[in-house]
């Protein structure tokens, strides 16, 4: 947007004078809550929806009243607010965040910042950390339950799938295509093999919801049409984009899939370097074999891509190799509540983006009973002892990442049978594993069951799982050893070599410190320390503050 529409823009939104259900503004000079944010991304998602507006809008540097533009210093480094939106769609139902942070220099001199937040999907209420909000007037209040059924009840208006593609015939569907979706037919109603052998192509199709009374559909052409009837498609497509990546993202190789996507996929599929993998079991003394990805659950999550893509948005479905794991990108919004409500349900939805095309892939073999995949999916990672598949919903786009590896330390997966621990529980102790962040009142079940240690956010397993686990080593590791550890070592390369500098500190320290910490957090632990110690009059800083020496204090060096 240009700085003068987006002027423009802001003078609108302030014009009212007030603030309304899909407008709110801050004065947020320097700062302002995280938590508080995420309720209003919430609050106003929802409002936006309800009053079929595409979007809503919270502004940051105005004050109260609106009349007065008084800036704001807000996450200055446009890679904090990049960070920001991230952080924001960790917690929030189906990760909408922020469409747009529109930067402004007023000609005041002063900064506002824009936040565009887009209206929650048709039929998919919005939540912050598990919680509904909406608005009363100007006021931050629950979600009623009236609002959230209002939004519950919504439905899609059209499923793009089933319209029937204007010219097409038989003619322009792939005669090995058409064959092979005879056999998968009939492998999924054996009952019917004899009857099936008998029928015409038009109603096999019929049957097989690929057609509509006789006449071709998209869903039709997607999966048994010929490649060059894709055309019938225009101005959608239906690409399947395989490309494989090195350690470091460099691109080493890619191909394009296009239909008929019921034999294309199968190609797209086999593109994936399946190899052995060898890990040696708790317990054991032989290293086992298996295949780096079940391929059942690579099959699912790439027929899932392709039953739930929003062509009308005009994009391919992406199967990403790295060296480590898969991951499968495909366009639109996450229809359900959440990955989370769909496996604790375990039941059908009852709205689906393309239900023919969905419909067609259950008669066809392609995808598991509609509803049922995604738990399965997750149910053979937690058997095989894998990290469990990873999703990143964003408003326009669902991605899930399958890992072709053990993570290591891997407490969770070893530990399932031992402690009995539900899926659920798996699945919160698996974020934690892989340092993802949890909403605070999974955390507080966990640690009410043991299960972690930590101050939140910065969580890891407890030491009673890391003992039944035989882990003790890397428990120490995300724990953090005893802080008079620490300063004992401080003390030792003192006495050893006369002094530390702040630099040696750091490199005596840090490879100590708990996994759970990032390079910032423990730079700045090793100065507390140092700080602490010269505190209590154990060491003092010979050194410049800039360049700080520290040496034993006369009176010796006892730790209290």
């Amino acid at each position: 947007m240009s700085p003068q529409k987006a002027l423009s823009l802001l003078d609108h939104l302030l014009a009212a004078g007030r603030e309304t259900e899909v407008v709110e503004w801050k004065e947020a000079k320097n700062s302002y809550d995280f938590d508080d944010l995420g309720k209003y991304v919430s609050a106003l998602s929802n409002e936006a929806n309800l009053r079929g507006v595409p979007c809503a809008w919270f502004i940051m540097g105005v004050n109260p009243d609106g009349k007065n533009i008084v800036g704001t210093n807000f996450k200055r480094d446009a890679a904090k607010l990049d960070a920001l939106k991230h952080g924001v769609a960790q917690h929030v139902s189906n990760g909408p965040t922020f469409t747009e942070i529109i930067e402004i220099n007023h000609p005041s001199g002063s900064r506002v910042l824009l936040f565009e937040i887009p209206a929650a999907p048709t039929g998919i209420p919005i939540s912050w950390k598990g919680h509904f909000y909406g608005r009363d007037g100007e006021s931050l209040v629950a979600l009623n339950i009236e609002k959230i059924e209002r939004i519950r009840n919504q439905t899609v208006d059209e499923d793009w799938s089933i319209e029937p593609c204007v010219g097409a015939t038989v003619n322009d569907l792939d005669p090995g295509a058409l064959n092979y979706a005879r056999e998968q037919f009939a492998r999924k109603n054996s009952r019917l093999a004899g009857d099936i052998a008998q029928w015409d192509d038009t109603t096999f199709l019929n049957k097989a919801k690929l057609a509509r009374q006789g006449r071709i559909t998209r869903a039709a052409i997607i999966l048994v049409g010929r490649p060059e009837s894709e055309s019938f498609l225009t101005p959608a497509v239906a690409k399947i984009t395989w490309i494989l990546k090195d350690e470091h993202g460099k691109e080493l190789d890619y191909a394009h899939f296009g239909p008929p996507w019921i034999l294309n996929g199968e190609e797209a599929f086999h593109k994936i370097r399946n190899l052995r993998y060898r890990h040696m079991p708790d317990g054991s003394l032989f290293p086992i074999e298996v295949d780096k990805y079940d391929s059942w659950v690579l099959r699912e999550a790439l027929h899932n891509a392709m039953a739930h893509q929003d062509y009308t948005k005009h994009a391919r479905v992406m199967l990403i190799e790295f060296p480590d794991r898969v991951l499968l990108e495909n366009a639109g919004a996450f229809i359900p509540e959440s990955v989370e409500a769909v496996i604790t349900r375990d039941a059908p939805e009852s709205r689906y983006r393309n239900r023919f095309l969905c419909d067609a892939m259950v008669s066809l073999n392609m995808i598991d009973t509609v509803g049922s995949g995604i738990r399965k999916m997750f149910q053979i990672q937690r058997d095989r002892y894998f990290p469990l598949p990873d999703y990143e919903i964003q408003p326009d786009r669902v991605s899930v990442s399958i890992m072709g590896r053990i993570l290591d330390p891997n407490y969770v997966q070893h530990l399932v049978k031992e402690l009995d621990l539900s899926l659920h529980e798996v699945m919160l102790l698996d974020k934690i594993q892989k340092k993802k962040a949890i909403a605070k009142d999974g955390a507080r079940y966990l640690r009410a069951k043991n299960l972690i240690e930590g101050k939140y956010p910065r969580l890891h397993i407890s030491s009673s799982v890391a003992l039944l686990s035989k882990k003790k080593a890397a428990y120490l590791h995300n724990r953090g050893l005893d802080k008079r550890h620490y300063e004992s070592l401080i003390i030792e390369h003192i006495r050893k070599f006369s002094a530390i500098s702040r630099r040696e500190a750091n490199d005596l320290l840090i490879s100590k410190l708990p996994d759970v910490l990032n390079s910032s957090q423990k730079m700045s632990k090793v100065h507390n320390i140092l700080s602490s110690m010269v505190r209590l009059g154990v060491i003092r800083n010979i050194g410049t503050r800039a360049k700080p020496r520290y040496v034993l204090n006369d009176k010796g060096a006892t730790i209290v």
